[in-house]
């Protein structure tokens, strides 16, 4: 889809990758439905693309937790209104530790948000896009979802479960104008990511990238109908043969291992903390 007929949806619009994203579709040509959960965030972000360029009309917001019904009933009603044709599944918590010592409610949170969240509204948007002459959903991942590593047990398994997913619907909507796409990126220079996991990057060697980096390939994914992208060298490479001889990884693997357990107190933590969003 050319990026001028997009009127997109975009999920996490206020966190890092989100906050770039937005700005290279503006820059495209798209319109835009911007979704978060701070109004403040929201309307100073719509505030600074109109200030950039950008014509009031071609961006709109609306605040709202997607993990609550009523929340995702008024977003579909507002889809509809604007006539929003690609869905960018963009919000995310990350979870990053010795798998034994992240609190429950952490686990919960992070599953519900980067799986449960895009699954339910897709589903609730899906009737109206079937109607469209094209329409695109596109989930924004990782490149853990196709690779685990030590330290991200639960958040692999939030993106194993959206690449699943995505690729299962591509293929039985495989007859119809909605196309279903994943984007993989590798680890990206925001906020997200807390002070260990930088500290877990410099020692095993884990380059990172510019949220724009990965905003440009978002439109590009959007422009060339890709079903599938990873980003980054080596991660591309590697997400391949990690899926054709996982065993073999096991053993290329155990330095971050090593480095978990020498940076962390194997034990549980007491009381959940916030945790940040794409």
């Amino acid at each position: 889809m050319k990026p001028s007929h997009a009127r997109v949806l975009l999920t996490g619009a206020t966190g890092g990758i989100g906050q770039a994203t937005a700005r290279a579709l503006m820059r495209a040509g798209a319109s835009l439905l911007l979704v978060g959960r701070s109004e403040g965030a929201l309307d100073e972000m719509s505030r600074q693309l109109t200030a950039a360029g950008a014509s009031a009309s071609r961006v709109r917001w609306i605040a709202a937790d997607l993990t609550q019904a009523r929340d995702v009933q008024r977003l579909v009603i507002e889809a509809a209104r604007l006539d929003c044709n690609v869905v960018i599944h963009g919000a995310g918590l990350p979870a990053f530790g010795a798998f034994q010592t992240l609190p429950a409610a952490d686990i919960r949170s992070v599953l519900q948000t980067n799986l449960e969240v895009p699954v339910l509204l897709t589903q609730a948007l899906l009737p109206r896009l079937l109607t469209l002459p094209q329409a695109q959903i596109v989930c924004v991942g990782s490149a853990l979802g196709r690779m685990g590593l030590p330290g991200f047990s639960v958040y692999s398994a939030s993106k194993f479960g959206l690449l699943g997913f995505a690729e299962a619907l591509r293929r039985e909507l495989a007859d119809t104008t909605v196309r279903v796409q994943y984007i993989g990126p590798r680890t990206t220079r925001t906020r997200f990511n807390a002070p260990a996991v930088t500290a877990y990057n410099r020692a095993t060697g884990t380059s990172a990238d510019t949220p724009e980096f990965v905003a440009n390939a978002i439109v590009q994914l959007l422009t060339d109908g890709t079903a599938e992208r990873f980003l980054g060298f080596p991660e591309r490479l590697a997400v391949r043969l990690n899926a054709l001889a996982p065993a073999w990884f096991d053993r290329v693997f155990r330095k971050h291992a090593a480095h978990l357990r020498n940076s962390q107190n194997p034990t549980p933590t007491a009381p959940s903390t916030p945790l940040a969003r794409h």
